[in-house]
């Protein structure tokens, strides 16, 4: 945390610290689609629906250039999201590198990048009725990419209590129940979560992670606009609308939907959908 100083500070002190900052991935060469999603979007037609319990995972597939949303009914709930190629689970969502590409929260516009060495965008966000949140006064602000998901091993570490209905308990377990897989399998390839709807930032003085009641009402969601066949993971945070505390049965949760939509291919004219990296992963051994 870096509270705690132990070193004396140098006499070249002010040529050290204080210089520019720059953008390390500067992101204005990606692929800006939303025109053609945003006039897509209103011809949508619902064709599927998947309910999400509290306390609990399901998955959900979505066909490339199918848009899908993620919706509060019930009361405000949060949601930790994982997703796959569909066909290669290898290929799953980046948390870091989409964050290290746009920030520690995503929104309308941004992509989730998949992981390497496949490197693509899977999603587009096309729409989020929470957008107006913005950054609060505690440098809060909803759907980030920070946290990993609350997970078992450090509800042991922290509390010493075992409790198997953290996020990644959910979705492993959604994993092993509805698409077949062995338990081992499944949890090697649960991954750093989109925290849909929760509200998180770092602290001031000692820059922790920190949530508080996130603004998600029901009616409000999350869209995105599918570049690849996906398999997508969603639980429903033990947290509720994580103002309290995660990792137990104390908070009040609520169930979330899932919705996938198609268009007809028509009002995706123009639509470039993302391709894996072109890199040809030499690394130096064959120049």
């Amino acid at each position: 945390m870096k509270i705690k100083r132990f070193s004396k500070k140098p006499d070249d002190l002010t040529d050290r610290v204080g210089t520019k900052p720059i953008i390390c991935y500067p992101n204005n060469r990606l692929n800006d689609c939303l025109k053609i999603l945003h006039k897509a979007r209103e011809n949508l037609k619902k064709i599927n629906e998947v309910i999400i319990p509290p306390r609990d995972a399901k998955t959900f597939e979505v066909k490339s250039g199918n848009f899908f949303r993620i919706e509060s009914i019930d009361g405000p709930q949060v949601g930790d999201l994982n997703l796959f190629q569909l066909n290669n689970l290898e290929e799953k969502f980046y948390s870091g590198k989409t964050r290290a590409l746009y920030g520690t929260h995503l929104s309308v516009g941004d992509k989730m990048f998949s992981s390497f060495p496949y490197l693509r965008s899977l999603a587009t966000i096309t729409w989020d009725t929470l957008d107006w949140y913005g950054y609060d006064n505690d440098g809060g602000s909803v759907h980030d990419v920070i946290g990993t998901r609350c997970d078992p091993y450090t509800s042991k570490l922290l509390s010493g209590n075992d409790y198997h209905y953290c996020c990644h308990s959910n979705l492993t377990r959604a994993l092993v129940k509805e698409k077949n897989l062995n338990i081992n399998d499944a949890e090697k390839i649960v991954h750093d979560v989109l925290n849909v709807f929760m509200c998180t930032g770092f602290t001031n003085d000692t820059k922790q992670y920190f949530m508080k009641s996130s603004p998600v009402r029901p009616g409000d969601y999350l869209e995105f606009f599918a570049e690849t066949d996906l398999l997508g993971v969603l639980s429903a945070c033990p947290g509720g609308d994580c103002g309290s505390e995660h990792s137990s049965d104390i908070s009040q949760c609520y169930p979330l939907k899932v919705s996938i939509w198609n268009v007809d291919e028509k009002h995706l004219k123009g639509m470039k959908l993302s391709t894996i990296s072109s890199y040809n992963r030499n690394h130096g051994l064959n120049n």
